[in-house]
């Protein structure tokens, strides 16, 4: 069976999906031949020897690596002139933003079997392979850093012999897993934090964490209906959106630096901070808004940009687990390796599809020339 990793083209993306140490475990029972695109680790400061002494095959090109390629493993999924290039039989494993259907039906109508890893079921017997959790984790994590490398003050409070200075005020809109690490990571700095999240099972982890949890009182109903089956956050009602935009704007106000993750899987990113918040805030505020691919939780974000509006610093950059690229590999390339091993006989290096398997049916979106409907 012969695995390819390509070098990711789209722009900005420095993720690799496998590194030596997935390799050298793919081809350590002989079953599996790997084959790396000539610099596709580069942004991960992974060399091309490195993955070569793991038991991987250097391949000059793309043409060449997706000519041979049964599985691929990518980042992102591929663009047309990558597809183009794949075999039809291929099988095609990342992430393939799956609400974008006519993405889909394109890698259908070339015969690709694909699985969209952000489809993953999240049930504990799939937290190894959750892409998402990984990467939010980092991410969360690297846009306190960015926050703080924007921010004109300390984050902790210091004590001098010149005065006192106080602690950042931050707060954090979402606690899921970005968001709490975001908490934990603003926590480490010394930063005074508060967060806010639509579910109310949210509380004790944030609390946990040593921050404030700042919540809208809820109804019976309200409470029920917060939350997917899946632990995601749900879009909630229009009274309820009015009275979560007052108390966010109310923190937001006194607040020094904001980090914003709410996301609705195939949504548009829901408005957060409006614009007479941001002009309410603090001159030298920051706002990093991890949601603006998505549309943005502040409408005054670019995309990939810090800008200076009404003296407030909003930072837009898209792609935060890509300026942890080693680290998001490595943890990527495992939730592969882990997810492609159900498909992988460990005796005979076989290749099965078992669609009565509910992560494998829950992840993939294409076979057979044909879109996967979900029931």
């Amino acid at each position: 069976m012969q695995i390819g990793i390509p070098a990711e083209i789209r722009g900005g993306e420095t993720r690799v999906a496998a590194t030596p140490e997935t390799v050298k475990k793919f081809t350590a029972q002989g079953f599996h031949t790997v084959l790396v695109q000539s610099g596709a680790g580069a942004g991960a400061s992974i060399p091309d020897d490195a993955y070569q002494a793991a038991g991987a095959t250097i391949v000059a090109n793309a043409a060449e690596l997706y000519g041979q390629s049964q599985i691929v493993l990518k980042v992102r999924g591929p663009d047309p002139a990558e597809l183009e290039m794949m075999r039809k039989d291929a099988v095609l494993l990342g992430l393939l933003a799956p609400h974008r259907i006519e993405g889909i039906e394109e890698l259908a109508r070339h015969g690709l079997t694909a699985f969209a890893m952000e489809k993953l079921p999240r049930i504990s017997r799939a937290q190894s392979m959750d892409v998402l959790s990984s990467q939010a984790n980092i991410a969360g994590y690297k846009a306190v850093l960015m926050a703080a490398n924007v921010y004109q003050k300390f984050f902790p409070m210091l004590m001098t012999a010149a005065g006192t200075v106080k602690a950042a005020r931050v707060l954090v809109l979402g606690a899921g897993v970005a968001g709490l690490q975001a908490i934990a990571t603003a926590k480490r700095l010394g930063a005074v934090i508060e967060a806010f999240d639509v579910r109310p099972a949210a509380k004790e982890q944030v609390e946990s964490l040593g921050a404030k949890f700042v919540e809208v009182p809820l109804s019976e109903e309200e409470k029920a209906q917060a939350e997917t089956a899946g632990g995601y956050a749900r879009e909630m009602s229009d009274d309820y959106k009015r009275r979560q935009g007052e108390l966010v704007h109310q923190r937001a106000a006194a607040a020094d630096v904001i980090i914003t993750t709410a996301l609705i899987p195939g949504r548009p990113a829901p408005v957060l901070i409006k614009e007479e918040t941001v002009r309410a805030m603090k001159p030298g505020s920051v706002i990093v808004d991890m949601a603006v691919e998505a549309g943005g939780n502040c409408p005054l974000s670019e995309l990939d940009k810090i800008v200076v509006k009404h003296g407030v610093h909003l930072v837009g950059i898209a792609n935060l687990p890509g300026l942890v690229a080693a680290d998001s590999s490595a943890l990527y390339a495992r939730n592969l390796m882990n997810f492609l091993n159900l498909m992988l006989d460990a005796k005979t290096g076989e290749f099965n599809i078992n669609r009565e398997d509910e992560i494998i049916a829950g992840t993939l979106v294409c076979a057979d020339g044909e879109v996967v409907k979900k029931a």
